[in-house]
C-alpha cells in the first residue's frame, strides 16, 4: 500500500520559514534569578509601533533544581502580520525553534501570543 502524505505547507511557506528561522537573532534584554527577556528579530517582520523586534520571549525557570517543575516560556509576536490565520505555520515553526535554541532540552509549558495563532503547549522529554 503506497504511502498517503498530504502536505499541508505550501512549498511557498515552507521557504519563508526557512528564510525566516536561518535569519532569526534575538537578544536578551533582562535576567533576573529566576527570569530572562528576550528580544526576537525576524527578517521582514517588525514591531509596528517601535520599529523594532517582531516579538518577545519570555523564561521562566527554576534555579534551585527540582526536575519535575516546568520551564514557562511566553511567546509574544507583536508584527501583525504574524497574527493572520494564513501565518500559522510560521509563527509554530518560529516559536518551535525558539524553545529549541534557548530552553534546549528541558520541560517546558509554551504559551504563544500571536492574535489568531495563539496556542499553548507542552514540551516533555519523558
Amino acid at each position: 500500500m503506497a504511502d498517503k502524505i498530504i502536505e499541508t505547507i505550501s512549498p511557498e511557506m515552507q521557504q519563508e520559514i526557512e528564510r525566516v528561522i536561518m535569519h532569526m537573532t534575538f537578544t536578551k534584554n533582562f535576567r533576573s534569578a529566576t527570569a530572562e527577556e528576550w528580544y526576537l528579530f525576524l527578517p521582514g517582520y517588525q514591531d509596528p509601533r517601535s520599529g523594532g523586534a517582531a516579538g518577545k520571549a519570555m523564561i521562566h525557570y527554576n534555579l534551585y533544581g527540582n526536575r519535575e517543575i516546568f520551564i514557562n516560556t511566553t511567546v509574544i509576536f507583536d508584527d501583525p502580520a504574524l497574527h493572520k490565520p494564513n501565518a500559522h505555520p510560521l509563527v509554530y515553526a518560529i516559536a518551535d525553534e525558539l524553545i529549541n535554541r534557548l530552553v534546549g532540552y528541558a520541560d517546558t509549558l509554551l504559551s504563544v501570543h500571536a492574535g489568531e495563532n495563539s496556542y499553548d503547549a507542552e514540551y516533555k522529554q519523558k
